[in-house]
């Protein structure tokens, strides 16, 4: 496997626990993503197919197709994380009392919010998308 090869195998990797990550909260725990975070399943889960099917067919041609998604992905989970933090005036709040919230304790994984694990997943596979090529000969 090259190294081209690895970097997309690790983006569709991480692009694929998301998405279960994001269904399982949804479906299993019922519990239900803010408007923000549906935003971010819009620029995620396309991802899973999308770098799944360049693999099979071994053409990396989804790099250029998720670079766009992967770069909404992350500003849309940046700006969470920000309202999150508290970093950003917060005009417009995503989580509201009555709805649907990601800012309880039930919306943390490994001890990190909901917002920060979507930054995190958003960057890595935006860096996977743009490690160099191998050798052009």
């Amino acid at each position: 496997m090259s190294r081209d090869d690895l970097a997309l195998t690790a983006a569709f990797l991480i692009a694929l626990a998301a998405a279960l990550g994001a269904l399982f909260i949804g479906e299993v725990l019922g519990q239900m993503p803010c408007t923000l975070c549906w935003y971010q399943r819009i620029a995620m889960f396309p991802l899973v197919p999308m770098l799944g099917l360049s693999l099979w067919r071994g053409d990396g041609a989804a790099r250029m197709y998720g670079l766009p998604l992967a770069l909404s992905g992350l500003a849309l989970s940046g700006w969470h994380s920000g309202l999150y933090a508290g970093l950003l005036p917060a005009p417009i709040v995503p989580c509201t009392e009555n709805g649907p919230s990601c800012t309880g304790e039930a919306q943390m994984i490994l001890g990190l919010p909901i917002p920060y694990l979507s930054l995190i997943a958003f960057a890595a596979i935006l860096v996977c998308l743009l490690l160099p090529k191998g050798n052009r000969a």
